[in-house]
């Protein structure tokens, strides 16, 4: 006798959504700090800070990266009722658009602390190899893209946000409660078949 197949989920697991929403945060705590940052006249504080904003940018890598292999082994949530194809191409390309930036960010970062030519630590308790020799031009392009990508990262990021409010509060069809980890007992997406 064959075994049946289970049927899609209709929400993201519960792993997801916390790789997601730690993801977000640190996003979040990643810009706010390196908008503070590279403003600050206390050598002792910027450096500090720096190696904050470097530790975290690491711990935002290593959950993506960990986020998107155990994307792969899970089935993803039923689609839309509703959402026509060019929607869904639209949230897939944003999707894969953020998962780039989100890897790109932090590597962008790493290469330009190496071709800094400084040494780099995760929290002070491990010491990471540098991605590149001592290299001032290499350094000023890791240094353009770092920059410019997060600006680009803050139009995705609110591009995302925006349209999780649309789906939520214009559509309501259910799309920000499969992200979310809590559920109101009986609550269901309104199913606009």
């Amino acid at each position: 006798m064959k075994a049946q197949a289970s049927p899609p989920p209709t929400r993201w697991d519960p792993v997801t959504q916390l790789f997601h929403w730690a993801c977000a945060a640190l996003v979040v705590a990643l810009g706010a700090l390196g908008l503070y940052m590279v403003d600050l006249t206390s050598q002792v504080a910027k450096i500090r800070l720096y190696a904050l904003h470097k530790s975290l940018g690491i711990t935002l890598l290593a959950l993506v990266v960990l986020r998107l292999l155990w994307r792969w082994t899970r089935r993803p949530p039923v689609p839309l009722a509703g959402m026509s194809r060019r929607h869904q191409l639209a949230a897939d390309g944003m999707h894969g658009l953020l998962y780039l930036l989100l890897l790109a960010m932090p590597l962008s970062g790493w290469l330009l602390n190496s071709s800094k030519g400084y040494p780099l630590q995760w929290f002070r308790w491990i010491d990471l190899p540098a991605l590149s020799a001592k290299n001032e031009s290499l350094s000023a392009i890791a240094k353009a893209f770092h920059e410019y990508g997060f600006w680009v990262l803050v139009v995705l990021v609110t591009g995302h946000a925006l349209a999780a409010l649309h789906h939520h509060m214009v559509l309501d069809d259910g799309a920000l409660h499969r992200m979310l980890p809590w559920r109101r007992r009986g609550q269901l997406p309104r199913n606009p078949t």
